[in-house]
Formats: C-alpha cells, sequence, structure tokens
C-alpha cells in the first residue's frame, strides 16, 4: 500500500523531479569547473599552493554553515548576491527574491553547493593531471602540437576513469541533496515547497514529522534503487575501460 501511494503521490514525483534537474545541471557544471581550476592550479607558478588551499577551503566548511551564510548573501534587499547581479548588469536587473520565487530557489541551491563542493573534484581531477607522464606532453610539442591539441588528445584521453568517478560520485552526492535545502527553507523562503523539496526531504518530513515510518522507507527504498543503479554503472564503465587498457 505505501509503494502504491508513493507513486500516486504528487510531493513524491516533484521532490524526485527536483532530484533530477539538481543532478542534471550540477554534475556537469561542477565537474566542468572542477576540471578547470585543476588545470588552473596544476601550473607552475608562484602561489599555486594557495589557490589549491583557498578553492578547497568552502569543501573543510560544513555545510550547515555555509548554508546559513548563503542564505544571507540571497537577501532581497542588502544581499551580496542581487548587489553583484546589478553590477555586472550596470542595473538593469533589478533585485531578485532568490528564496521566494519559485523559479529561483532551486537555481540559488544549485549555486551554493558547486561552490561548496567544487574543490573535492578539483583535487580529484588534480591527482588525475599529475599521474599522466610529461614525456606525452614533451613527444606532442616536437610533433608540433598546440595546447588545444594536447588538452583534447592526451590531457581528456588520460582523465577518462577520473573523469568516469567524479561524475558518478558528484551525481551520487547531488542525489542526497538535503541540508542546503533544508535550511533554506528554515531560513524563511517562501517560495512553495514542492519547488526545491528533495527526495530525503520529503523522506525526513514524512518519517520523522508525521510518523509515518512505513512510507517514509518505501521513499528511502525507491532513493536507495536509484544510488545503487548509479554505483553499479560506474562499477560497469570502469570495468570495461580497464579491460580496453
Amino acid at each position: 500500500r505505501n509503494y502504491v501511494r508513493l507513486f500516486e503521490d504528487d510531493a513524491f514525483w516533484a521532490a524526485l523531479r527536483n532530484n533530477f534537474y539538481f543532478v542534471a545541471v550540477v554534475t556537469p557544471l561542477q565537474s566542468a569547473l572542477a576540471l578547470l581550476l585543476a588545470l588552473l592550479v596544476n601550473q607552475k607558478l608562484a602561489g599555486a599552493r594557495i589557490f589549491r588551499t583557498v578553492y578547497f577551503m568552502p569543501v573543510a566548511t560544513t555545510m550547515a554553515v555555509v548554508a546559513v551564510i548563503w542564505s544571507l548573501l540571497y537577501a532581497p534587499d542588502q544581499g551580496v548576491i542581487n548587489r553583484f547581479v546589478d553590477l555586472v548588469s550596470f542595473g538593469m536587473i533589478g533585485p531578485q527574491d532568490w528564496l521566494r520565487d519559485p523559479k529561483l530557489v532551486m537555481p540559488a541551491v544549485m549555486l551554493l553547493s558547486v561552490w561548496q563542493g567544487v574543490g573535492f573534484q578539483m583535487l580529484v581531477f588534480l591527482a588525475g593531471l599529475q599521474s599522466i607522464p610529461l614525456d606525452l606532453y614533451e613527444a606532442a610539442k616536437l610533433d608540433g602540437a598546440t595546447v588545444k591539441q594536447q588538452f583534447l588528445y592526451i590531457t581528456l584521453p588520460m582523465l577518462k576513469n577520473t573523469t568516469i568517478f567524479v561524475l558518478i560520485t558528484t551525481t551520487i552526492y547531488a542525489f542526497q541533496l538535503y541540508t542546503q535545502a533544508q535550511i533554506i527553507a528554515s531560513s524563511g523562503a517562501s517560495a512553495p515547497i514542492d519547488s526545491f523539496r528533495t527526495m530525503v526531504m520529503l523522506m525526513v518530513h514524512e518519517g520523522f514529522r508525521n510518523g509515518k515510518i512505513g512510507y517514509a522507507s518505501a521513499i528511502s527504498v525507491v532513493f536507495f534503487a536509484i544510488v545503487l543503479g548509479f554505483s553499479l554503472l560506474q562499477r560497469f564503465l570502469l570495468k570495461e575501460e580497464r579491460v580496453v587498457q
């Protein structure tokens, strides 16, 4: 009965849709940004270690603290985000009510999530970059390969396993979205809850607030099946890559 009710519940489908929306945007965006940062800090430049530390600092900060700070940054009147948008748009875009507009609340959660988590993926990509033999780049230079060609035909192929790992783990973490959305909801966000509620939020609400343990357990089983599917996909892809090599 719980499973039948689950698949007939509009709140469940809204939460599942929000999860997939979050994953579809955050996973490629955060992974691409992490690769870009890894390429930058991998250069032999003065202060590269300082930048590595700065980029990784948000990862070491508790998500609850990050969410509270960003909820203040999103303030419609004196928030830094609105002032920045006003500055870069030369006043053409007015203040946005990020946490009350149903169209903006999920992008707001995405932005803070990418900022907080990109440092971890950056370190993974950095480890992959530093494992690539320098002889390959030296040989490519002797053959007249440009920087773009070296990136396309050496860096990206050599980072294939690392990229698969980053994409799958980022996807799994993205499906577990809870803390930042819950804190923003508790900080006064008046947007409709279905515009940013996730499966984990729905699970906690039904199980601990409404006391419907059986129904929450059904949600958790579906959630587990989704995460397990992505984990098996990662194992299959990495296994196929090892066979090819």
